[in-house]
């Protein structure tokens, strides 16, 4: 039975044309061109049709904290986002640091809306004390490696981790990605939000910039030293992204990623003293939020990601100080970088979409071009339409978004995953 995405126009890295498109049972696309009809058609009219999206940082929170999310979820909000594919943390309970968890992720994720690639810890429990089975993991197909939330302090063990890396392309069939949430935990333990202006009129201790600045450094010398592929999760500071622009330029198989809130947030949120605007890294100064996006304006950041990070009521509605940081992203991603980035469309979706694709190694299937015989998984996006962030809404079992009750424009019409319709008319079907 086949499906046409009809009166849109096709926006991918091959340019911008209108056309219909037909997919076919088998899950790829079968024509594109005009005035094709279908056994079920959907209406793209006044849409953008794109390839889907791609989010390389996402907390699933399964195994383990299902309270907070689940694959189901998750993999729901994703695609109602017009996401394809979610790249899932494993800061799970258990952390995803062996073959087995590795396995459960996967078959939780096989009857989700939208393609799971879970990563592994780099080190065994993320305790950053040892080297995590990562050739076993390898040869599962894992090939993107983090202790996301405690970056790997000891440099020694760093180096460690970088050379073994570099070791097992072959096996991979490509280069492994260590992707590093960086804070120098010695600077930052303690601190709750940005050290500067904010923190000292509200009395909130901070986390000086130089806890996340310090670990980039560290991390793009042992780049140079060992030539590992290196992933710099959520920059959040200009001379972060300074540091990762100078490497780039050095030649150095460096890539990066920035979320919404911190180029769409500054940490003059926290006046308010709600623990929703407490996030790791924390938001900071306007200074920051602007080379952010000077960093995806010129190609330095390589990705727009969420770190969606669902947290229950419970947990939230705490103290600053007690509560845990995170905040949702999947739903609010798209609209937040129409109208916060200060990029044009295409540039936002080549970040959203075929370049996070090509770093999760996902992209023979993802982002590729609205071609015949490409896999069909698409996103259907009305740039115009307006909307209103409700966190109770969403279909995340937690409600932790900054961004409630704001009217955002750019919604997902429809996602296609697999050639599946999974969200239809802005409703999803499962």
């Amino acid at each position: 039975m086949s499906l046409v995405l009809r009166g849109g126009t096709v926006v991918d890295s091959q340019g911008e044309r209108v056309l219909d498109v037909e997919i076919g049972d088998d899950g790829r696309i079968s024509s594109v061109g005009n005035d094709l009809s279908g056994d079920i058609n959907l209406d793209a009219s006044g849409c953008v049709v794109a390839p889907g999206f791609v989010d390389l940082h996402v907390h699933l929170r399964e195994p383990g904290q299902e309270d907070a999310e689940t694959i189901q979820t998750g993999s729901r909000g994703g695609a109602l986002g017009g996401y394809t594919a979610l790249v899932a943390m494993p800061n799970t309970e258990p952390v995803t640091d062996c073959a087995a968890v590795v396995e459960q992720v996967r078959n939780l994720g096989a009857a989700a809306l939208c393609e799971i690639v879970p990563t592994a810890a780099m080190t065994v429990g993320r305790l950053g004390v040892d080297m995590a089975p990562m050739g076993e993991l390898v040869d599962m197909g894992v090939g993107i490696f983090t202790d996301d939330g405690t970056g790997v302090q000891d440099p020694r063990l760093m180096r460690r981790i970088m050379e073994y890396s570099t070791g097992l392309t072959a096996r991979l069939g490509r280069p492994v990605v260590l992707a590093q949430h960086c804070e120098v935990s010695a600077l930052s333990d303690g601190g709750y939000m940005h050290e500067g202006d904010w923190s000292s009129r509200l009395g909130i201790p901070g986390q000086p910039a130089e806890a996340e600045e310090l670990m980039v450094m560290r991390d793009i010398a042992l780049v140079r030293l060992t030539g590992a592929h290196m992933h710099f999760q959520h920059l959040s500071t200009a001379s972060s992204v300074a540091m990762v622009r100078g490497a780039k330029a050095a030649g150095l198989p460096v890539t990066a990623e920035a979320t919404t809130h911190h180029f769409s947030l500054t940490d003059a949120a926290c006046a308010s003293y709600d623990p929703v605007f407490k996030v790791h890294p924390p938001l900071r100064t306007d200074d920051d939020v602007a080379a952010v996006r000077k960093g995806l304006a010129d190609g330095t950041i390589d990705a727009i990601a969420t770190d969606h990070a669902p947290h229950t009521d419970h947990s939230k509605e705490q103290s600053f100080d007690s509560a845990p940081p995170g905040m949702l992203g999947l739903e609010t991603a798209f609209s937040l970088a129409l109208e916060e980035s200060g990029l044009d469309l295409p540039d936002i979706l080549a970040l959203m979409s075929w370049r996070p694709a090509a770093i999760a190694g996902v992209g023979d299937r993802h982002g590729t071009p609205v071609v015949a015989g490409n896999h069909a998984n698409l996103c259907v996006i009305d740039p115009d339409e307006t909307w209103t962030v409700s966190g109770r809404a969403m279909a995340s079992p937690s409600s932790n978004t900054p961004y409630e009750g704001r009217t955002l424009r750019g919604r997902v019409r429809h996602t296609i995953s697999a050639g599946e319709p999974v969200v239809v008319d802005g409703e999803a079907r499962r």
